[in-house]
């Protein structure tokens, strides 16, 4: 008999899974979560689970907005609960769910399946089963998924970046100072901004190619709106990836270029 716990938001959902799990007569649904804090509370209170179905987005029922996302929850629940096996669902196709699950490790370790290909008793059970048993399954169409965004963010400059750190790129770019970017996000010290900017710079390589931080700022704003990896050459002209693996300007040739 698998011992689950079960983490849906939606009540109803949550009753009809527990029901239909029960009913195959190969699960018994031992606790319930409906957020991603009581999922961790849970898993802590009740040892005898062994393995969780979970929600991908999980969302609080009393203030009706997201909360902790279900990988959230299952990072912290192995923090106590090691290699805690756990198999995901959603219908969510947002590209910040499948950065989350790679940053987090999960896709080696767990499966994760569509709502509306897999979500049927008979057909969680034998993925609970191979949850528990140390083996992995993706949906070939979540797999896709997953190989699209990191091949997008493998030419990402803001990928790169904390979330923290792209939002103030964002407002670097709309033009504002460090005292308005620290004023926009509600932070008591505008230095806390300028620190946010030195990563930035780091992160794009701009702390090698400029010891001017209002070029620095200017070339980390085109970077943020082209999204794109670029350098610039001692001439000062901004530089992106060709197809054939070298660089063209990003701008095309200057006034002049190639005249005798």
């Amino acid at each position: 008999m698998i011992r689950l716990l079960l983490v849906e938001d939606h009540k109803t959902v949550r009753q009809a899974l527990k029901a239909g799990l029960e009913a195959t007569g190969e699960v018994q649904v031992v606790a319930e979560a409906a957020t991603a804090n009581e999922a961790i509370a849970a898993a802590d209170a009740n040892l005898e689970a062994e393995v969780a179905l979970m929600d991908v987005e999980l969302r609080d029922p009393e203030l009706g907005v997201a909360a902790a996302s279900g990988v959230g929850a299952a990072v912290a629940i192995r923090r106590e609960r090691p290699r805690f096996p756990v198999v995901f669902y959603s219908i969510q196709d947002d590209d910040s769910y499948f950065r989350e699950f790679r940053a987090a490790g999960i896709l080696s370790h767990y499966a994760y399946v569509r709502k509306s290909n897999y979500l049927l008793p008979s057909m969680l059970a034998p993925l609970l089963k191979d949850a528990i048993a140390g083996r992995s399954f993706i949906d070939p169409e979540i797999e896709d998924r997953v190989d699209e965004v990191r091949e997008r963010d493998a030419t990402s400059p803001r990928a790169l970046l904390e979330p923290n750190e792209l939002r103030v790129a964002e407002l670097l770019a709309q033009g504002l100072t460090n005292e308005q970017i620290a004023a926009r996000l509600g932070l008591r010290d505008a230095r806390a901004v300028s620190r946010t900017n030195g990563r930035i710079y780091d992160a794009w390589r701009l702390s090698e190619s400029t010891t001017d931080e209002k070029v620095a700022r200017a070339r980390a704003a085109l970077i943020y709106v082209y999204d794109r990896p670029i350098v610039w050459g001692d001439d000062g002209r901004a530089l992106v990836p060709d197809r054939k693996g070298g660089w063209s300007p990003l701008f095309g040739e200057p006034p002049g270029a190639g005249e005798p």
